[in-house]
């Protein structure tokens, strides 16, 4: 049975004018990271791994989701100067700079998969980071929610590296692989 730590009774509470830029600077970046997987499921239409691209972009856009919800359960209020930036910053992902052609072959494709796996990394830092907080007392945050969350980043990152390690050769080697 899994249980949440008791809070350090002599913790201090989080700066919030601290936490919340950075929740927000999260916040954008996710906004951001919802297209990019977006368009990344394009890059990979037709292939065996469409339908892992079209789970990872739903479970982004959740992810994406239940971060606001934190954000809102703290008390703050997203920047709006952020959001618009966040807004550019998601139509921007649309052109894809990294795979320009939208295709699962060559290099775009592969700085594609490494890029989307920082992103998650990211996340994943932010789930830990908030998760810490919690324990120390400092935020009233659920601890099984963020370690589920946090789990969930870890299992697609692994996704994203069993596909780039899958089909590394196909992008690389010469000959029929």
């Amino acid at each position: 049975m899994s249980h949440s730590p008791t809070p350090r009774s002599n913790s201090n509470p989080a700066d919030s004018s601290r936490l919340s830029a950075y929740l927000d600077d999260h916040l954008v970046a996710a906004a951001s990271g919802v297209k990019l997987f977006s368009t990344a499921q394009e890059s990979w239409r037709g292939t065996k791994h469409e339908q892992t691209f079209a789970s990872l972009t739903q479970e982004i856009a959740a992810d994406r989701k239940e971060l606001a919800q934190i954000i809102s359960s703290l008390g703050y209020t997203p920047s709006k100067v952020k959001m618009v930036i966040a807004q550019v910053g998601a139509q921007l992902s649309k052109v894809n700079p990294l795979n320009l052609r939208r295709s699962d072959k060559g290099s775009g494709a592969q700085l594609e998969l490494e890029a989307l796996q920082s992103a998650v990394r990211g996340k994943e830092c932010m789930w830990e980071t908030l998760d810490a907080l919690t324990e120390s007392g400092s935020t009233a945050l659920d601890s099984e929610q963020l370690r589920r969350l946090t789990d969930r980043a870890r299992k697609q990152q692994e996704q994203l590296a069993h596909i780039m390690r899958e089909t590394a050769p196909e992008r690389f080697l010469s000959g029929d692989h």
